[in-house]
């Protein structure tokens, strides 16, 4: 065999086998680092659907991974990376999480990042930095039923009012319906449910605040939300710190 014809042939089986490597290796190309511009920044996300379903609504679904750099859906083939921030789990996806590689209870495990999450009884503006002594939970799905209402698992993003009587005025229209606390509410009770605001470690090592502020498409406020209205359509908002920074603040 000509010399000219065996290094064509090495040539062609050494490109094959490095297609094939790329084809088996699940880690992603790395993502682009976020730009100066994103930090210190007001981001709102409108309407982010998660997978529901009414006629079974006690089996979880799948979780879902999202992106605060690039406020997108993360495709579960990525759930070992750190390219998403806050997972979407548990009953109707409700329940947010932060992406922890080391938390068997988290949907990243075996990944690299070490991301957490928090919840403050604090309105979004009140909350000016991390606190000194935060501890950040790692386990996915532990942030979102508030004990203020039905079937409660801690403090919570949101109540659920599953009569209708908690909140809301008792009729058909206002039973099972979530509400976001972002701005607190009074229940028919009268009690006083102070404000709520998320704080998340990203994948990245920055620090988010986040203001949950609807799961219902194109209704952003109490009085909006009814039974039969589109749900777990999530908006919210919130504001990036890069690592190290502890003060939360909107920069022009």
């Amino acid at each position: 065999m000509e010399r000219r014809t065996l290094w064509l042939l090495m040539l062609t089986v050494l490109l094959a086998f490095t297609a094939c490597s790329k084809d088996d290796d699940n880690e992603p190309d790395p993502e682009p680092e976020p730009t100066a511009d994103f930090y210190y920044k007001l981001h709102r996300v409108e309407n982010f659907a998660v997978e529901n379903d009414d006629s079974n609504p006690t089996q979880a679904k799948p979780a879902v991974a999202f992106s605060l750099y690039n406020k997108q859906e993360v495709p579960t083939s990525y759930l070992k990376t750190n390219r998403w921030d806050i997972s979407f789990s548990n009953l109707y996806n409700s329940f947010l999480g932060g992406n922890n590689g080391a938390d068997l209870n988290n949907a990243g495990y075996g990944g690299a990042s070490r991301g957490g999450i928090l919840i403050l009884e604090k309105h979004f503006d009140e909350v000016t930095e991390v606190p000194a002594n935060a501890v950040f939970r790692t386990a996915s799905g532990i942030i979102g039923t508030d004990d203020s209402g039905a079937f409660g698992e801690g403090i919570g993003w949101y109540l659920y009012d599953f009569g209708g009587n908690i909140v809301g005025d008792g009729t058909i229209q206002k039973q099972h319906i979530a509400y976001a606390l972002s701005e607190g509410v009074t229940t028919n009770d009268q009690l006083t449910v102070k404000p709520r605001t998320i704080i998340v470690k990203t994948a990245k090592n920055d620090y988010a605040k986040i203001k949950m502020i609807s799961c219902y498409k194109n209704l952003f406020t109490p009085e909006e939300w009814y039974k039969d209205a589109p749900k777990m359509f999530f908006t919210f908002e919130y504001v990036v710190i890069p690592g190290g920074e502890t003060k939360f603040e909107i920069k022009p």
